[in-house]
């Protein structure tokens, strides 16, 4: 089946819930644009020369270490509720705020192991087992996706529609792969933490959006995994029924014509 207009009608219900969680996943990164001003692609521009050449090995550092320390923990601490998720990381965040940029890279390899905790718990939710190596890729590839700074829908649709090819590898060889994405995204997380002024209250927007972000996209693609094998749809098929519904504008009420009743 490749016609999405032939779906059946729960998936078609399901998909529309889908394009609902992911519209609200892009929206938090516009609040925080709007409170720290400028643009995503300027963010990075605020970065010291000496912390952007090393953006990339910072990041694939960072995301190594989050993935052991998410990955063990599991054993010790149960998946925590979703507010509770965000309260830790949006505190987490006005601390390294507050400090400026040594204490915001501090934090940073502590923020991503309750990301990478946070994307765990929603793929346990639908069913799959965190300590699969395929879902540990999932995991990677939903922190890999634009950011809540990203470059909008294109870019998050076409990381949906991915497919790695790294038949053999192993989850390191996936993080190399991704890092250079991931550092850009990193890195306006960093400078959006370092805005002179606002420092603390940025930092807290910060992971909050950031948090808030990953969580719905991780509901997007698990979503469209869980579906994909309860409903017999081939993958492609559901992403490309969850872009129609993405990309599709609600139409404005029509203006009343002169004269006509308003009721």
């Amino acid at each position: 089946m490749t016609d999405t207009t032939e779906l059946p009608d729960e998936v078609a219900r399901e998909l529309d819930l889908l394009a609902k969680r992911y519209r609200r996943a892009g929206g938090v990164g516009m609040q925080l644009l709007n409170l720290i001003g400028g643009s995503a692609e300027g963010l990075i521009e605020r970065l010291p020369d000496a912390i952007r050449k090393r953006l990339d090995d910072t990041t694939e550092t960072a995301l190594t270490v989050a993935m052991r320390a998410a990955h063990s923990s599991r054993r010790a601490v149960p998946d925590q509720p979703d507010w509770l998720n965000v309260a830790v990381t949006t505190a987490m965040g006005a601390a390294g705020g507050f400090g400026g940029l040594p204490s915001a890279m501090a934090e940073l390899p502590v923020t991503t192991t309750v990301l990478l905790r946070t994307i765990q718990g929603v793929a346990v939710e639908y069913g799959f087992d965190p300590e699969a190596e395929n879902v540990q890729f999932d995991c990677i590839r939903v922190f890999a996706a634009a950011g809540p700074l990203g470059a909008g829908e294109g870019s998050d649709l076409a990381f949906l529609a991915s497919r790695m090819a790294l038949r053999g590898s192993s989850v390191q060889t996936l993080i190399a792969k991704v890092a250079p994405r991931l550092a850009t995204v990193l890195g306006q997380k960093l400078a959006a933490q370092t805005v002179p002024v606002l420092g603390a209250v940025a930092g807290a927007a910060t992971n909050y959006a950031y948090t808030s972000y990953y969580h719905e996209m991780a509901h997007v693609h698990f979503g469209l995994r869980k579906l994909a094998i309860e409903a017999d749809v081939s993958h492609d098929t559901l992403v490309m029924g969850l872009r129609e519904r993405v990309q599709r504008r609600p139409l404005k009420k029509a203006e009343p014509a002169d004269g006509a009743p308003q009721g």
